[in-house]
């Protein structure tokens, strides 16, 4: 655990600085192109914005990972892709909400922040002790929830807080303490949480994802936050028992492509300037989940990781010509 904090916190933003050392890329006719024609509720975004490989992408010159940490996330927002970005850094310690502030500065009225919650929230096991197994007391507790990380999200991002994402991570159901019991407690938990938000619940383990589970976020108005990584089945099995137009908004992250864990996938794709190893059956699943949802008039976030094909950048451009190629929202959705 030690070591992937590690990794997170060296790509991860600090807040609160002008752009100054770095700005945004030239981009192509076509790729502004493409932006302009994808439907509003589209919100195509990146797992956090300070990776050096990006540079002639995203940003306007080569920077080092703590510049854009400083700097980028102004220019990274005035890409026309780009109307989201997920906040992984707030999954590890909760944030105040003058940085929340801060980043809300630093983006144009209409970006969203996909905001990952706290682990107290959602590891049964107490992250911080010294001890293995340790009993966590602040697991699924809405009051931690809504002291350390709703209020100070919501205060200092306002309008621009997109989902609030719980992210409960790999293990057997008998972690959470079986399926039934983890069932009934998330249901008590996101009632107890605040009005507002939209919250979602992202799984890693397949057996928690069943009609009980189903019908617990039907009846709170929260959403399912459909992931694409090997510790969970195929988009298409999600979407089968959760449909993204019965959803209050679509939440993808496509994380992590193959059998890779996140070490080898880094090792095979930085600096993360190019696909590496295409997916075009993701993307036409996550393709058709964005029409669905469209269809529905829903908001689509969809947050895609440099573990997924190589780049990020790279893999939302295909993405979005693949929407637009696909013609009207309907007809795709009908066609498929």
């Amino acid at each position: 655990m030690t070591q992937q904090l590690g990794l997170f916190h060296d790509s991860e933003p600090a807040a609160g600085a002008p752009v100054g050392s770095v700005g945004p890329a030239r981009i192509t006719d076509e790729v502004r192109g493409t932006a302009g024609a994808l439907p509003p509720g589209a919100r195509l975004g990146t797992s956090s914005w300070s990776f050096p490989g990006w540079s002639g992408i995203v940003y306007d010159r080569e920077a080092s990972a703590s510049v854009l940490a400083r700097s980028g996330l102004a220019a990274y927002a005035r890409h026309p892709l780009f109307r989201t970005v997920g906040l992984d850094r707030t999954y590890y310690r909760p944030i105040p909400a003058e940085t929340f502030r801060a980043y809300a500065e630093a983006v144009p009225d209409d970006f969203r922040f996909l905001v990952k919650a706290d682990r107290r929230i959602t590891l049964p096991g107490d992250p911080d002790a010294p001890t293995r197994g340790t009993p966590n007391r602040s697991f699924l507790d809405p009051v931690y929830a809504a002291r350390e990380v709703v209020e100070p999200a919501v205060e200092g991002l306002g309008d621009k807080l997109g989902p609030l994402l719980f992210q409960f991570s790999p293990g057997g159901p008998e972690k959470f303490g079986g399926i039934r019991d983890f069932t009934e407690r998330l249901g008590r938990f996101l009632r107890a949480l605040p009005e507002g938000p939209l919250y979602a619940v992202e799984l890693r383990t397949p057996e928690l994802l069943t009609k009980a589970y189903r019908d617990v976020l039907e009846d709170v108005g929260a959403a399912h936050g459909y992931v694409v990584h090997p510790s969970m089945p195929a988009l298409e099995n999600q979407t089968s028992l959760l449909p993204p137009h019965h959803q209050p908004a679509l939440v993808v992250r496509w994380m992590l492509g193959g059998d890779r864990g996140y070490q080898a996938a880094r090792d095979r794709y930085e600096p993360f300037d190019r696909i590496v190893d295409e997916d075009g059956a993701t993307r036409h699943a996550v393709g058709l989940a964005v029409l669905d949802a469209l269809v529905a008039e829903q908001e689509a976030f969809v947050i895609a990781n440099n573990k997924a094909e190589g780049s990020a950048p790279r893999t939302l451009e295909r993405l979005a010509d693949h929407i637009v190629r696909w013609g009207t929202a309907g007809e795709a959705v009908h066609a498929s």
